[in-house]
C-alpha cells in the first residue's frame, strides 16, 4: 500500500485566517489579560500620587506611584469585593447588565417570532409591512439613540405623549432619571433589534415543509396548537442561534448609551462595555478597564462554549 504524500495546500488556505485570528483576537486577548495587572492612572490627582495605592493585596507600606506598577490580580480582587469602590463599580455594572439582557433578549426575540408570523403570508402590501418592522435594523444605533433621545423629550416627546393618552400625567425626562434610564435603554435596544431577528425566523419560517401543517389540519389542530408543538420545535435552531446573538449583541451595546445616558453621572444605567469605555477613555484607569474587559471575555466564551454544548447535544437528538 503506497503511503499519501503530505498536501500542505489545507493548510496553506487557512493560514491568512489563522494570522487574522492570531493578530486581532488571540494577542489582544492576552495583552488585555497582561495590562490588566499594572496600575496606571494618569488621571490620578498630582498631590495623591505619592499614597498608597488603594488595593486589597497591595502592601500598606506607602509607594512612589508615578507610572506603570505591577498590582498582579489586585484589581480583581478589587472587584469581587463590595466594599472596594471597583467592587461596588463592578456589582453594579454587571447588575445593570444582566438585567439589561434579561429583558431586551426575551422580548426581542417574542416580538421577533410575533412579527414573522405576522408577515409570513402573501397579501397585497405584506413586503410594506415587512420593509416598516425591518426599517430601524437599518438605521445605525446612534440614529436610532438620538431619534429616541427625542421621543424621550419631557414636554413634547412622542414617548410622554403617548402615556398621556393613556392616563399617565408625569412628563419624566427618562434619559436622566436614576429610576427610568436603564428602561429606557431596553426600549430603544427592543425597537432596534426585532425587526432584525425577524428576518431569521421569516427565512425558517418560509423554510418549513407544509404537509406537516396540512396534516395537522386534517387532524383538526387549531393555529395556537400548530405554533407550539409544531412551529416552535422546527425552529429550535434558529431559536438558539438568534438567542446567542442576542446576548452577545446585549454586552456589546454601547452607542445608544453614550447618547441617552451621558449625563447620568451616578452608574444606574452603566452596562459593562459602557463602563469599560468610561474606564479606559475617559477617566484612563487602564488597570481597571482591562479586568473588566478580561471578565467581559470570559463571560461570553463561556456562554460560547455553553451554546456549542447544546448544539451538539440538539444534533444527537
Amino acid at each position: 500500500m503506497t503511503q499519501k504524500s503530505f498536501n500542505p495546500l489545507p493548510y496553506l488556505l487557512i493560514l491568512p485566517t489563522l494570522i487574522f485570528i492570531l493578530l486581532f483576537t488571540v494577542y489582544p486577548t492576552f495583552q488585555v489579560l497582561r495590562e490588566s495587572q499594572v496600575y496606571f492612572h494618569p488621571n490620578r490627582p498630582e498631590r495623591q500620587r505619592d499614597t498608597d495605592l488603594n488595593l486589597p493585596g497591595i502592601e500598606s507600606e506607602t509607594r512612589s506611584i508615578r507610572g506603570p506598577y505591577n498590582v498582579g490580580f489586585a484589581y480583581f480582587r478589587a472587584m469581587f469585593n463590595p466594599s472596594t469602590t471597583e467592587g461596588e463599580i463592578f456589582y453594579q455594572v454587571m447588575g445593570n447588565t444582566l438585567r439589561y439582557t434579561i429583558v431586551t433578549v426575551p422580548v426581542s426575540i417574542l416580538l421577533a417570532f410575533l412579527f414573522a408570523l405576522l408577515v409570513n403570508r402573501t397579501v397585497q402590501g405584506i413586503g410594506l409591512a415587512r420593509v416598516a418592522l425591518f426599517y430601524p435594523t437599518m438605521l445605525p444605533m446612534v440614529s436610532a439613540a438620538t431619534i429616541w433621545l427625542f421621543f424621550f423629550t419631557p414636554e413634547y416627546g412622542l414617548w410622554n405623549a403617548a402615556l398621556r393618552f393613556f392616563g399617565y400625567r408625569g412628563a419624566e425626562n427618562w434619559v436622566i432619571n436614576r429610576d427610568l434610564a436603564l428602561y429606557g435603554l431596553m426600549i430603544v435596544a427592543i425597537w432596534k433589534n426585532a425587526g432584525y431577528f425577524m428576518i431569521f425566523y421569516l427565512a425558517g419560517l418560509q423554510g418549513l415543509p407544509d404537509d406537516i401543517f396540512e396534516a395537522a389540519d386534517l387532524d383538526g389542530a387549531t393555529w395556537l396548537t400548530k405554533i407550539m408543538k409544531i412551529t416552535l420545535p422546527l425552529l429550535r435552531r434558529t431559536t438558539l442561534f438568534i438567542t446567542v446573538i442576542a446576548i452577545i449583541g446585549a454586552f456589546q451595546n454601547i452607542d445608544h448609551a453614550l447618547i441617552l445616558t451621558n449625563e447620568l453621572v451616578t452608574g444606574e444605567a452603566d452596562l459593562l462595555l459602557y463602563e469599560i469605555y468610561q474606564q479606559r477613555f475617559v477617566l484612563q484607569n487602564y488597570g481597571f478597564a482591562n479586568a473588566l474587559t478580561v471578565v467581559m471575555i470570559t463571560l461570553l466564551l463561556l456562554f460560547t462554549i455553553v451554546n456549542f454544548l447544546l448544539s451538539e447535544r440538539s444534533d444527537d437528538q
